[in-house]
This record gives structure tokens, sequence and C-alpha cells, in this order.
């Protein structure tokens, strides 16, 4: 019975794998059979019908033939054998020789694949020889028509583009043979050789056609416009030299020589169809005569400037010079009361130096224009130059001005600053004197020495002469800072003595039930006799707190609303 189940389940697994087996084969099969109706029902005779309708001659003739021939192969011979070997691969699937069956299938893929790459090549070659054709067609009317247009506008208007007309009929004339052989290809049939015609003619005409629109403008410009410019500056030129305008330092005359020559080497480039560099360079020439006009109309503005400003500037100057020698003898008078570094007292001198300086290039731009030598740019820019200079040393001199009339007003201040620096002071030791201290600490009463001498050095520096407000300003500054220090400390040691007091007095009451604490309380009234006021506050709050934390809290409070109310 065992050896009879096993059987039995044997034979069911090879059943299994049998069926599976034989289902994959047909999936194959029958993917195999729809590529092959797929490759059938591939549109080759109606694309080839479109073919007919061109001139069956020459390449398109062999073309045809070479296509159908392949079609008539692929149909005829290729698709029945396939047929027949998809009929043995089912035989064999059900005969369950399944080895066959994947030997078969192979066959018939690569024999599918062959078909398949030769109908593709067809469509392929079909499409390019009818779209060429179509493309070809289209391109060429839109040829022609641009050389109609171009040729009727060459006789029509043959002045307009001068000497490059006979480089243009030379140009559009080998068109008419490159037309002659186009149509002569498509009526032999020979569409893709026609093809090629029409891929040279569009390049050469890409750049032939837009030369019948650039021509007549860069004629235009070489011949009027530009000619016309050189022919303005120069008058302009003229015009001003009568005028008494020196202008040879623009070399203008040397200039438009030279582009005038340039303008016949262009006219000879364009006889030759050269726009693109005829067109670059006019562009810059344009830019060229434009800055002349430029400079021109700058040498206009510039007479007006100093007709104008030449004047003022010697006037100012001169007003510039008085104020400064007047600085120069209110320094003098000022250094017998005040002391001034060597270099600020040298500053009216330095400048007026240097005004007499700019006096002389007054006097000798006054000169040079007075004989008409030198372009108005020139005078313009020396006559801007020393109105600049002479600016900036009247905005030195007035700053030094300002502080010599500040020194005065410094030292008045310096002087109240003096007197309430005194009063701090001695607000600060009538505040410890009222205080009923059993005394005030070394530390305090040397800073309080410290105060008093540089209140001491203040004044002395103060009776000085001539003055010397930096060394007054730096005694007072150092003695502010001194007497604001002594007054917080001062106040910060009476708020800690009155803390004292109150911590004592406050810690008082636990005496008699904290032996501990009594004997510090003890420690920090010694020391407080002592004048150590930081030690007993140290030693009294430490007590107070071990047996009541947060005492020191409520303490302070109190004494901060004592000082409030007093």
């Amino acid at each position: 019975m065992e050896i009879l189940v096993i059987v039995i389940i044997v034979l069911i697994a090879l059943a299994i794998v049998g069926f599976m087996m034989r289902r994959k084969h047909n999936t194959e099969i029958e993917r195999l059979e729809n590529e092959k109706h797929q490759i059938q029902n591939k549109p080759i005779l109606e694309e080839m019908t479109k073919v007919k309708q061109l001139n069956m001659n020459g390449q398109t003739e062999e073309m045809f033939e070479r296509w159908r021939n392949t079609w008539t192969e692929v149909m005829d011979i290729h698709m029945p054998k396939i047929d027949s070997l998809l009929f043995d691969a089912e035989e064999y699937v059900d005969k369950f020789r399944f080895g066959k069956a994947t030997a078969t299938e192979k066959e018939i893929q690569n024999r599918i694949q062959a078909s398949d790459e030769q109908m593709s090549q067809i469509l392929t070659e079909l499409e390019e020889l009818i779209g060429s054709e179509e493309k070809s067609r289209i391109e060429m009317e839109q040829l022609k028509e641009n050389y109609r247009s171009a040729r009727k506008n060459l006789l029509a208007h043959q002045h307009a583009y001068g000497i490059a007309a006979t480089a243009l009929e030379t140009r559009l004339a080998t068109f008419i043979p490159a037309f002659e052989e186009y149509d002569a290809l498509t009526e032999s049939g020979n569409y893709l050789q026609a093809r090629e015609i029409v891929i040279h003619l569009m390049e050469v005409g890409s750049k032939t056609f837009p030369l019948m629109h650039d021509i007549p403008a860069l004629l235009s410009d070489l011949q009027l416009k530009l000619p016309s410019s050189i022919h303005e500056l120069r008058s302009g030129q003229a015009e001003m030299e009568d005028q008494n305008y020196q202008l040879e330092h623009l070399e203008l005359t040397e200039h438009l020589l030279v582009i005038e020559n340039e303008l016949k080497e262009l006219l000879d480039r364009l006889a030759n169809l050269d726009t693109e560099g005829t067109q670059s360079r006019l562009e810059e020439i344009q830019e060229e005569l434009e800055q002349y006009y430029d400079l021109l109309e700058k040498e206009v503005h510039a007479r007006r400037f100093v007709e104008q400003s030449r004047e003022f500037v010697a006037s100012r100057l001169k007003e510039v010079s008085t104020t400064t020698r007047e600085t120069s003898d209110e320094t003098a008078y000022v250094q017998q009361s005040y002391r001034l570094s060597e270099k600020e007292a040298q500053i009216p001198q330095n400048c007026l130096k240097k005004l007499e300086s700019l006096q002389k290039r007054i006097d000798a731009l006054n000169s040079v224009a007075t004989e008409d030598k030198i372009a108005f740019s020139v005078l313009e820019e020396e006559l801007t130059s020393i109105q600049t200079e002479m600016n900036l040393l009247y905005e030195e001199q007035e700053a030094f001005a300002d502080s010599l009339k500040n020194l005065r007003i410094d030292e008045n201040k310096a002087r109240g600053q003096l007197d309430e620096l005194k009063k701090q002071l001695h607000e600060t030791d009538r505040m410890l004197q009222k205080a009923n201290l059993p005394g005030i600490p070394e530390e305090m009463d040397a800073r309080l020495e410290e105060a008093e001498e540089q209140l001491y050095l203040v004044m002395q520096s103060l009776q000085e002469v001539p003055l010397n407000m930096k060394v007054v300003d730096n005694y007072l500054g150092k003695a502010e800072k001194c007497i604001d220090e002594v007054h917080e400390k001062s106040k910060e040691m009476l708020e800690n003595v009155l803390l004292i007091e109150r911590i004592i007095q406050y810690g008082n009451r636990y005496r008699a039930s904290h032996p501990r604490m009594h004997q510090r309380l003890l420690d920090a009234e010694a020391s407080f006799r002592q004048l150590r006021y930081a030690k007993a506050l140290e030693t009294a709050a430490t007590a107070v707190e071990e047996v009541e934390p947060g005492a020191m809290k409520r303490i302070e409070v109190l004494v901060k609303e004592d000082a409030w109310r007093s």
C-alpha cells in the first residue's frame, strides 16, 4: 500500500508539472503567432501605393522593385514557413515533447525577428522617400519664390545695390542650374539626390537672400550717413577754431582722414558681399564719430564753465586766504592762554602755503587762457582741481578755527565739572560723618585721600599758563572716576553697617537658646568695633541663617524699606 501511494503521488506530481509546462508553451506559441500577425499587418502595400504617385523612374523605380521583392519574399516564403513551425510546435506540446517545442519556438522567434527587421526597413525607406519628396517640393517652391523676389528687386532697384549689384547677379545666377538639376532629378525619380540639391540651396539662400535687405542699408551708411557725419564734424571743428577753440589735442583731422580711407575699403568688402564684417566695423566707426561729437561738445561746456567760474574761483581763493590769515593771527593770540600741539599750531601756516601754491596755479591758468593756447577742457580740469583743493583747505582751517573757539568753552566746562566733583566729594564725606560709625576703615580713608589728590591735580592743571586742555581733561576724567567710586563704596559700606545692626538685633532673640549663635554674634560685634564691617556682616549673616534659613532675605527687605523712607 505504501508503494502504491508513492506511485500515485508521483503520477499526480508529473501530471501537474506536465500541465504547467504545456500551458507555458501554449502561451509562448500564442505570443509568437501574435507577432507574426503584426508583421503581416504592417501597412507596406498602402505606403508603396503612395510611391506610385511619384515618377517611377531611376532611383525610385529601383527602390520600389527591391521593396516589392522583399515584401513578396516575406509574405510568400517566410510567413508560410513560420505557420508550419507553429503547427509543429503545437504538436510537440500536445505530445509532451517540450524540448523539441522549445527549439522550434526559438527558430520561430529568429525568423519573426528577421522578417520584422526587413519590413521595418522597408517602412523607414518609404517614409524617407515620400517625406523627403514632399519637404523638398515645399522648400524648393519657397526657394524659387525668394529667388524671383530677389531677382525682381535687384532689377528694379539696381542703384540701391551699387557696386554690390554685380556680385549679387553672379550669386543669384548660381541658383538657375541648381533649379534645373533638381527638376531633372525629380522627373527621373531620383528624389533623394534631389533632396541634397535642396539642402545645399537652402544653405546658400540663407546667406544670399538677407543680402537684399542688408546691402542697401549698409551702402546708405557708407556713402551717405557716415560721410555726412564726417562733414558735420569738420564744419564744427572749423567753426570752433574760428572762435579760438584749441582742438589740436583731439587730432580730429587725422582721425577723420583715416576713417574716410577705411570707408573706401569697406565699400570694396561690400562689393564682395561681406556684409557681416562691414556691419561690425560700421558700428564701431559710428561709435567713434559719436565720441568726437561728445568731445567737441565737452569743449563748448568747458569754455562756458571756465568763463563763468574763473573769476569766482580766484575771488573765492582770496577770501579763503584772508580767512586763513585771520585764523593764523588768532592762533598766535590763543597760544598765549592755551597750549596747542606743534601739529595743530602749524595748520594755518600749512594752509597758507598751499593756498599760495593754488594762487600760482590760478595765475598760470589765467595767463594761458588769455593767450588762447590751450584747450578749454584742460583749463576746466585744472580749474576744477584748484576749486576742490581750495574747498578742502577751507574746511580744514574752519574746523581748526572752531576748535580754537571751543577751547574757552571747554575750560569753563572743566571748571564747572571741578566744582561738581568737589561738591560730590564733600557730600560723601558729610554722609560718612552723619552715619555715627565707630570709625572709617583705612581702605576708605585711602580712597578719600586719593580723590582729594585727583581734585588737586585738576586744580593745578587749570592754573597753568598756557592752559593745556588735553591734560586738564585727562586729570578731570581720572578724578571723576575716582570720586564716583568712593561715593559708591561709601554708600555700600553704610548699607552694610545698617544691615549688620539689623541682623544682630534680629539674632538677639536666639541668643539664650542657641549658645553657638550667641558666640558668633559676639564675634561679629567685635569685628564691627574693629571697623571690619565686611567680616562682621559675613559672621552675623551666617549665624542667623544657620538658625533660621531665609531670614537674611526678610532682613534685607526691611533695610531697603528703611533706606527708602529716609
